[in-house]
């Protein structure tokens, strides 16, 4: 089991890699998209959606993964973000200052901030504590992140409300039985967020499979040059929402952890 566990970190551009060994594997997503070679490993080879990551974001890297990798767990995160199963955020707020001076405090509910990658490389969750975990746990996923208001009112103060309905059309069309959660998600006031996860292959291969499935439909019903800006990583905001309907639905055991977020590198 130790030898078949791959986290993947995907990257946008160059920068420090602060992990990087035989089990964390550092992905350069929509590498297709860039000019200057570079010598990481990209999402641009095999089956590929590459030269659609200004839409998908780091989903461009995980279908990568999906379609060209294999092991019996694996884990997406970002060049920023980690995973760690030795410390609760819940902790953190009593003891702010403290935490603040040596680099590492918290922000909001989740995420652990900190510019120290010597400590990141500590804290990171590492193959022995995953396995641990799933011996109770089919999943492993980010502390929920909570908003103010629920997920339809805050995605449409940020977003397109069409986006949803078009959503909610698909899934009554090709998953209907997912249709409760969806709604649910909706008038929840949480979501996983980050596109991040831990899953073993078998459920790994589930969720890619329905997830894409509803992406890729979705991007036939619309026009990709309509979304600018910050709205340009319209699946990747998207990606979110689908990710918290399908864990919903399935009622997997999940356990949830707070994630270390490196505020600074070296050209990052």
């Amino acid at each position: 089991m130790l030898n078949s566990i791959n986290i993947y970190a995907f990257y946008y551009k160059e920068s420090e890699i602060p992990i990087q060994n035989d089990h964390y594997i550092p992905i350069l997503a929509g590498k297709k998209l860039h000019n200057n070679p570079n010598p990481m490993q990209g999402d641009d080879s095999g089956e590929s959606i590459s030269e659609k990551n200004p839409w998908y974001s780091e989903l461009t890297g995980i279908y990568w993964v999906w379609k060209n990798t294999n092991q019996d767990i694996t884990g997406c995160c970002h060049y920023r973000r980690y995973f760690t199963a030795k410390h609760s955020t819940a902790k953190f707020p009593l003891t702010r200052f403290l935490f603040f001076m040596p680099g590492r405090y918290v922000k909001k509910t989740g995420l652990i901030y900190t510019r120290n990658t010597t400590w990141i490389k500590k804290m990171a969750i590492t193959d022995e504590e995953i396995v641990k975990i799933f011996r109770n746990h089919d999943a492993i996923l980010p502390e929920k992140r909570k908003f103010k208001r629920s997920v339809r009112e805050q995605y449409v103060r940020h977003h397109s409300a069409n986006d949803l309905i078009i959503i909610e059309d698909i899934i009554r069309t090709i998953y209907s039985e997912y249709l409760d959660s969806y709604y649910s998600t909706l008038n929840n006031n949480w979501l996983y967020t980050n596109n991040m996860f831990i899953l073993s292959n078998i459920h790994f291969q589930k969720f890619m499979e329905w997830w894409f499935k509803i992406l890729f439909e979705f991007e036939k019903r619309i026009d990709l040059k309509d979304y600018k800006e910050y709205q340009e990583r319209i699946l990747g905001f998207l990606g979110e929402r689908l990710l918290t309907v399908w864990f919903i639905h399935e009622k997997l055991k999940i356990k949830e952890l707070p994630l270390i977020y490196m505020k600074m590198l070296k050209n990052g």
